[in-house]
């Protein structure tokens, strides 16, 4: 219940009851109300013109911010380290790897292509920090984009390794008869006299002159195509299928010891010096064959030959002798 409040009326010389206008007590609530709000209103713009003055809330979203930019600034660091890194692989995987295995190089435009046409970072505008988060988004899209070309190449480069592999073992690519075991080279591949004839014709391999009996070697890794004694003049002889177009043969022998079909590694002995067929004397008498066309054996002797014994191998070969076959 509200004080009852008096003045003192001095023509009266009495106490008259304070009478409340209705009209003035709203007066004063407006009045405080609007009181009210410029307070809040001045304050607001003194809060938002002193920099000072930030609620626990933006101190936590501030510290927020400066680690979200500090770790974008480490993960662009870090991608450009990676970058440095691809790059070097790029560099050998065209100039080294690809030229190694004959494979051609991989262009520039297909290792960075895929990023043109729509904005696909158009999400990410309108942000404070969207120029940072776009350039960050896009180096690592452009290095994704990287690694899995190149992670591709690596592929086919392992690929090309384990080809390479298999046409390096299996190019006859070692001498047929042991240097240790060899009475001597009787004749190279060219014109040379017919034993029988006497006529000048040309001879399509190499004659290995060494003791009946001494082992033949398969010069490359392969299978065996023949191995018998039905072709005109060879006698017991053998062919080797080395694929990749590469033929070996190995002719007049005493005997053998594999059988058509038969795998057969660089190194193993298939059969023996003999001088069965039309020969004059125990020798091995050595072919290789490149698509069907017989090629001269004296380039495919760098598995086992020092370059010494090959320019006197070379200088044997070349002298235009009497064959034995």
């Amino acid at each position: 219940m509200s004080k009852v409040k008096y003045y003192y009326d001095s023509d009266t010389q009495s106490y008259r009851k304070i009478e409340r206008r209705k009209g003035r007590r709203i007066g004063i609530v407006l009045l405080s109300i609007l009181g009210s709000f410029l307070s809040g209103f001045l304050l607001l713009v003194i809060y938002l013109n002193i920099p000072q003055i930030v609620t626990p809330k933006e101190k936590a979203l501030k510290r927020e911010l400066q680690n979200m930019e500090l770790q974008y600034g480490l993960l662009n660091k870090k991608m450009g380290q990676i970058q440095n890194v691809l790059a070097n692989i790029e560099d050998r995987d065209n100039n080294i790897y690809r030229v190694y295995f004959e494979a051609n190089p991989i262009p520039e435009e297909q290792r960075r292509a895929g990023f043109g046409g729509i904005n696909r970072y158009k999400d990410l505008e309108g942000f404070d920090n969207s120029k940072l988060i776009i350039e960050t988004s896009k180096r690592m899209d452009i290095l994704t984009k990287q690694l899995v070309v190149q992670s591709r190449s690596l592929d086919e480069i392992a690929e090309l390794a384990k080809e390479k592999e298999s046409l390096l073992s299996s190019v006859p690519a070692i001498q047929p008869v042991k240097n240790e075991d060899l009475s001597r080279i009787a004749s190279g591949y060219g014109w040379r006299t017919d034993p029988f004839t006497k006529v000048r014709k040309f001879h399509h391999g190499m004659d290995f002159s060494a003791p009946r009996g001494t082992p033949v070697y398969a010069t490359g890794n392969g299978r065996i195509e023949r191995a018998d004694n039905r072709s005109t003049g060879y006698g017991n002889h053998i062919r080797i299928d080395h694929d990749y177009g590469y033929t070996s043969l190995y002719a007049h022998l005493y005997k053998y010891n594999v059988r058509v079909g038969q795998r057969v590694q660089r190194g193993d002995i298939i059969g023996y010096v003999g001088s069965t067929g039309r020969s004059q004397g125990p020798h091995l008498h050595y072919e290789i064959f490149k698509e069907d066309r017989r090629i001269n054996p004296i380039n495919f002797y760098y598995g086992n030959l020092s370059p010494e014994e090959f320019d006197k191998i070379l200088e044997k070969a070349q002298q235009e002798n009497q064959s034995l076959d």
